[in-house]
């Protein structure tokens, strides 16, 4: 086991550093620049910014610098706002983590007991009804959903804020943010509870008179939840931080809003901070699901 965590956390050092290389000559390598909008800025203003944050020089010694300020713990400052990054990260962060959070649990919890519903009674209405809306909202884009929900229930009705301070307003966002995720995670609960159905132990259960729901819920259950397990790492990733554009529907001021703002502002320093934010929570939930392959079935060995 611990030769398996140092070796997936070595290749998530290299995975990350290849993310960083990437997007770094990638975004550098758009014609154009962060100043170059700046109308009022004269030449010799222009040259003293670019000094000040090392883009007069080649790129490569650009990649050099700030891979060594980051291993320090620093990710610069904003090019338009001027305020520290990773203050930023955090202050945003803080609110996509709540609204992910809250969407990712809805998303497990609801996608388990519907698909298990599915299952138990398969080819009868609630497993049609159910199939009916995942393959709805499976095929219905996040920021389609998302803006069907502002327009009937913020503009018409008016039942909920857009966005404010209180907790009304994040209704709407965890709703459009848990449709997708709940949707697959039912799909897969339910091919996974039907493989595990047909398997010997659960006949075996039921010929001892085990009641249906026990067989359902306690033995057939947990060894459907392993490739749910593998959706739900990179789904938490993805909620966790946010999604893009929902998040700029709602005018919410998260993570993913600030990325989206950082790329129109070409603001490099935030580009390369969001990217590498977002790069390790990937990584970091892959990890950890793989581990809870292990807590959820001992027979699997992580080699």
């Amino acid at each position: 086991m611990s030769k398996y965590l140092v070796k997936r956390i070595l290749l998530a050092v290299v995975s990350v550093f290849v993310i960083c290389l990437i997007t770094f000559f990638a975004m550098n390598a758009v014609p154009g620049g962060p100043f170059n909008s700046e109308k009022a800025l004269t030449p010799a203003v222009k040259a003293t910014l670019l000094e000040r944050f090392n883009l007069d020089k080649p790129i490569g010694q650009q990649f050099l610098i700030y891979m060594r300020n980051m291993l320090h713990g620093d990710f610069g400052i904003s090019l338009k706002t001027g305020r520290d990054i990773s203050g930023t990260l955090l202050e945003c962060f803080a609110v996509s983590a709540k609204i992910g959070g809250i969407a990712a649990l809805f998303a497990v919890i609801i996608g388990v007991i519907l698909g298990a519903l599915a299952a138990l009674f398969r080819n009868k209405w609630p497993d049609r009804l159910i199939i009916f809306l995942t393959t709805l909202f499976t095929a219905m884009p996040s920021f389609v959903f998302a803006t069907l929900l502002l327009m009937v229930f913020c503009i018409q009705l008016k039942w909920l804020p857009v966005w404010d301070a209180s907790n009304r307003s994040l209704v709407l966002p965890v709703i459009a943010l848990a449709a997708y995720p709940t949707a697959y995670v039912t799909r897969l609960t339910k091919t996974s509870m039907l493989d595990a159905l047909s398997q010997d132990y659960i006949r075996t259960a039921r010929s001892k008179g085990v009641s249906t729901v026990k067989v359902i819920f306690k033995h057939a259950l947990r060894n459907a939840l392993i490739p749910v397990i593998t959706y739900v790492g990179p789904m938490l990733a993805y909620i966790l931080t946010g999604s893009l554009v929902v998040e700029n529907i709602f005018s919410i001021g998260g993570l993913g809003k600030q990325f989206v703002q950082s790329i129109t502002n070409r603001d490099y320093p935030m580009i390369m901070a969001t990217t590498i934010f977002l790069a390790v929570i990937m990584v970091v939930m892959n990890l950890l699901s793989d581990i809870l392959y292990k807590v959820v079935d001992p027979r699997i060995k992580l080699d």
